[in-house]
């Protein structure tokens, strides 16, 4: 799905940048990448969030903006944040020149696939297949101060945008490694991501949990209690439908989750509206496979869990445009994940797995 510094297409009015400056403490390096402002707002959110409780009668949901392509870039990073830090970084993605959006990394040409329309006809079959491989997988539960390591070959379309000029770009970034480190409960870690990120990678370590191993081994394995307790988390600002089908496909892909837990999730994401089945689709590795799918009306892109045919153990993702919507042509690959390794490691950046931890 197409990323933007902020997670959501805005419109600012010009801001007086002396007056600005004045009231603001000075933000240091201002070099702060595009995912690190955009779970800046994240953070921002879940606090609003907490505060003034779900969307209800009771508490009105803010008015819908124009459609958007969400992200759902898959980070798990928390950090604290003030008032005074969230102003000082829309100051900093406001300004030209260093100040301005982060440098782009490299890019190439979107993928273009024949599009194969999906069906209903086998959805709780191959749902079936795939919550069977779940619970056959060997499973170590993390300890606390262990970590979760997952590596996989991701690429993802991005935009960049400067809300002074009201420009921005768009493209594919080139398909790269990405290896993240995840503490069980969400509040520790570690990324690399060769291109994309500093050399040296970044810090996950944060305060906001969000699907932690913690939590969602904390889940129902019944599949409509599950799903239940997903769409309790949505809101009404978009399809809730899509909403729930976006969690799971965070929880089954950068995490790691209990057999019955996982079994779970496949079962209940073949419930979702809209759910069907592709039978030829491609993770970012090259391996063929077949899909439970579902379209976002709004963005006009399908997302698919790829399954290996033969085993149906979940091999990675892929989002292909199905209909013209922002210039995106139908048949364009807009995402491409592939799961490489998911295993236990007891430190943060170790690649040594603990015995009998992988997957």
């Amino acid at each position: 799905m197409r990323r933007t510094p902020w997670g959501r297409s805005v419109r600012h009015e010009p801001l007086d940048h002396t007056e600005l400056a004045r009231l603001l403490p000075a933000p240091g390096d201002p070099a702060l990448s595009a995912d690190r402002q955009l779970l800046l707002e994240r953070h921002l959110m879940t606090q609003i969030q907490q505060q003034t409780g779900p969307t209800s009668p009771g508490f009105p949901a803010p008015p819908a903006g124009p459609p958007r392509r969400p992200v759902r870039r898959a980070l798990f990073i928390g950090v604290p944040i003030t008032a005074a830090t969230l102003a000082a970084v829309v100051a900093v993605n406001l300004t030209d020149g260093t100040g301005g959006a982060p440098e782009s990394g490299p890019r190439e040409t979107a993928p273009v696939v024949q599009l194969e329309p999906g069906t209903t006809k086998a959805v709780s079959t191959v749902a079936a297949k795939a919550s069977r491989a779940a619970e056959s997988v060997k499973f170590t539960a993390p300890r606390q101060d262990q970590y979760i390591y997952v590596k996989s070959e991701v690429s993802y379309t991005v935009t960049e945008e400067n809300a002074d000029t009201d420009e921005s770009k768009t493209y594919v970034q080139k398909l790269h490694p990405r290896e993240a480190w995840l503490s069980p409960d969400g509040l520790r870690g570690w990324l690399f991501e060769p291109g994309e990120q500093p050399e040296e990678g970044v810090t996950l370590d944060g305060d906001v949990e969000g699907w932690s191993y913690n939590k969602v081994s904390k889940l129902p394995t019944s599949p409509k209690a599950l799903l239940d307790r997903i769409y309790a988390d949505t809101n009404s600002q978009s399809s809730r439908d899509q909403q729930a089908f976006d969690t799971i496909s965070d929880m089954v892909s950068e995490q790691l989750a209990p057999p019955k837990i996982s079994a779970a999730l496949y079962r209940a994401g073949a419930k979702i509206p809209g759910v069907v089945v592709v039978d030829h689709a491609k993770d970012a590795a090259g391996r063929e496979g077949i899909a439970l799918a579902r379209t976002d009306e709004q963005t006009g892109e399908r997302t698919e869990w790829i399954f290996d045919k033969k085993t149906y153990a979940y091999l990675g993702s892929r989002g292909v445009q199905v209909k013209r919507v922002d210039g995106i042509e139908p048949g364009t690959v807009v995402e491409r994940t592939a799961i490489l390794d998911r295993r236990i490691v007891d430190e943060k950046k170790s690649r040594r797995a603990v015995a009998g931890s992988s997957t």
